[in-house]
């Protein structure tokens, strides 16, 4: 795990753009935080940092349950606050746009074990105050480890 404190949504947005350098399509990304703890803001500047031109506005999935965008490679962001059952996600195609080579951001994913069981990597974002936040970056299995080793020699 990796611990950071970033103060301010200028840091958040560089964090996930010096990620969002090593992500590979079939990635699969989980953000973790409270309601305001920035999982959109992190999605948002890896995002445009996968190629997603910066007027394309990235805004949280929570009533659409996922956006697509296209960058260097297809890129999903998800929100699986409002759903309630397997069922349900598997209606979203979230299987198919791994295997179509999708790089998946998914907010509130450890809800379902079966998305949680295939992420790479999971950012967990706390609110500090206002402005800070304290993020854990948790990966998982060989690719998150690969992920963190990417970037603490960037750091």
């Amino acid at each position: 795990m990796l611990e950071l404190l970033l103060n301010g949504e200028g840091e958040t947005l560089a964090l996930a753009s010096a990620l969002a350098d090593a992500f590979a399509p079939g990635d699969l990304i989980g953000l973790e935080g409270g309601l305001g703890a920035g999982k959109t803001t992190f999605a948002r500047g890896a995002i445009h940092a996968l190629g997603v031109p910066a007027t394309t506005a990235v805004t949280s999935p929570t009533f659409a349950l996922v956006h697509q965008y296209e960058g260097r490679f297809p890129i999903a962001h998800a929100d699986f606050y409002r759903l309630n059952e397997g069922a349900e996600l598997e209606e979203l195609g979230i299987d198919e746009l791994l295997e179509e080579g999708c790089v998946l951001f998914v907010e509130w994913g450890r809800k379902f074990p079966s998305v949680a069981s295939r992420a790479s990597l999971w950012v967990e974002l706390e609110i500090v105050s206002d402005e800070a936040r304290r993020v854990r970056l948790h990966p998982q299995g060989e690719r998150g480890e690969e992920l963190i080793a990417g970037l603490s020699a960037r750091l």
